[in-house]
């Protein structure tokens, strides 16, 4: 699945020195694709967002449902809170919690999360990012369309022991004024860096970072498509 002509060595090093790196060309072509084609046509989507202090999923049954003017008035309550509070609002589909119910059997992605948690895949994480303590890889599908968008957040869950955060990132032909744009700030609150989510590149950080991802604007063309997740260390 992941591209045999890349040189791990020196990402591994900017990994090392600067904790994120950004490698193109990540996966396979052919892989690639298929994920894509996946995402675009065989993914049952749920809403991701935040109520009252809680992250909250509408089942896809639910989300398909809803009405125009129901999607907006939670986008609206969601930008109501946004400038006092961490929110968010994107399409989701969490491919742990669906291994675990056997959903949807057959969608790629359930192999594509068999290969996260391979012990091949497991034995180069901890090679990479130097963490011999990375046991599991966690994941979920994103969409981003018009209006979504990730405030401001370190990734730290008192739940989960977060080693790494990942983005494979899947779109296509994306430009940065669409939006859907990964920042990355100091404690000042100075934006340090900026990554495009360039269509099959994988984005890895050390957890805790700040960051967020900028609102899709309303003239993007198509979605941000990204399988994204966290290293997990005991």
């Amino acid at each position: 699945m992941i591209s045999s002509e890349l040189e791990f060595d020196t990402f591994r090093m900017q990994l090392k020195q600067r904790t994120r790196v950004h490698i193109a060309n990540f996966l396979q072509a052919d892989a690639a694709q298929r994920l894509l084609a996946c995402l675009e046509r065989d993914v049952p989507w749920s809403l991701a967002e935040r109520s009252d202090g809680e992250s909250r999923t509408h089942l896809p049954e639910v989300y398909r449902k809803m009405s125009t003017e129901e999607r907006q008035t939670l986008l609206q309550r969601a930008y109501d809170r946004a400038a006092s509070e961490f929110q968010f609002s994107y399409a989701t589909y969490m491919m742990v919690e669906a291994a675990k119910e056997q959903r949807d059997p057959g969608l790629l992605l359930h192999i594509v999360l068999l290969f996260l948690n391979s012990p091949e895949f497991l034995q180069f994480s901890r090679w990479f990012t130097e963490e011999p303590g990375i046991y599991a890889v966690n994941a979920q599908a994103t969409r981003y369309g018009p209006g979504q968008f990730l405030t401001l957040h370190h990734d730290e869950e008192k739940h989960e022991n977060r080693a790494f955060a990942y983005v494979i990132n899947l779109t296509p032909r994306w430009q940065a004024d669409f939006g859907g744009l990964l920042h990355f700030l100091d404690d000042a609150g100075n934006v340090t860096e900026t990554l495009m989510p360039r269509y099959n590149s994988l984005n890895l950080f050390k957890v805790p970072q700040s960051h967020s991802v900028s609102m899709v604007v309303p003239w993007a063309q198509g979605y941000r498509y990204a399988i994204t997740g966290w290293f997990l260390k005991r």
